[in-house]
């Protein structure tokens, strides 16, 4: 895993492109800030890595042993901590390099959590087709059948049904870099990411797509 970065969602908007004529739609992330909390080494934990810290805490909020930690990397405490695993080998940065971290054109890939949606049935949830929708038919949006009462004589494991939807741990991957914002101290991502306005978003390079 390489390093990232960590941000808030601000919103959506769009950009023009001049030559080719086109609109693209765009996630504006604020990323200023990043601080790095604890750089592991394989002498120290066993393994590489750097842990960042983003957006600013009330101390109050913070448990004793977390004000330590964050007194003793010289940071003011942090909201939304991650770590970011490097491989062995590597000198991990003792500051993070911030929005130089990524160029425009880059590939990245933005992991988030989802919007809560409450609890759902199982067509808003799993996206099914339904039943029959005739004159006299009482299953129009409901499950159907779930078992069966001889064989296996119970309902299995993960079967699809209504419940709680959203609030998961999502990662959209694939997103160019459109445009980079120092002054600003954002970043514009193309396509929309996961989460509300206001949610903590992490940006990584692309796992599954190079840059040229």
């Amino acid at each position: 895993m390489s390093l990232g970065i960590l941000g808030k969602k601000i919103g959506m908007t769009r950009l023009f492109d001049q030559a080719a004529g086109s609109m693209i739609p765009v996630t504006v992330i604020d990323v200023s800030g990043n601080t790095v909390l604890q750089v592991k080494t394989p002498d120290s934990d066993g393994y590489t890595a750097v842990q960042v810290g983003f957006g600013d805490q009330k101390e109050q909020r913070v448990s004793k042993p977390d004000m330590g930690r964050f007194k003793k990397a010289g940071s003011t405490p942090k909201r939304f901590i991650q770590e970011f695993r490097l491989e062995n080998g590597t000198t991990p940065p003792a500051v993070h390099p911030g929005l130089e971290l990524f160029t425009e054109g880059q590939w990245v890939d933005v992991i988030g959590t989802t919007i809560g949606k409450g609890f759902q049935g199982v067509y808003k949830r799993y996206n099914f087709g339904g039943l029959k929708q005739t004159h006299g038919s009482m299953m129009h949006r409901r499950t159907g059948a779930i078992g069966c009462r001889s064989t296996p004589g119970r309902v299995w494991k993960n079967q699809k049904m209504p419940g709680h939807h959203g609030t998961t741990r999502a990662t959209v991957q694939n997103l160019k870099v459109i445009a980079i914002r120092p002054e600003d101290g954002v970043l514009l991502v193309s396509g929309p990411v996961p989460g509300a306005t206001g949610s903590y978003l992490t940006v990584r390079p692309a796992k599954k797509k190079k840059s040229a």
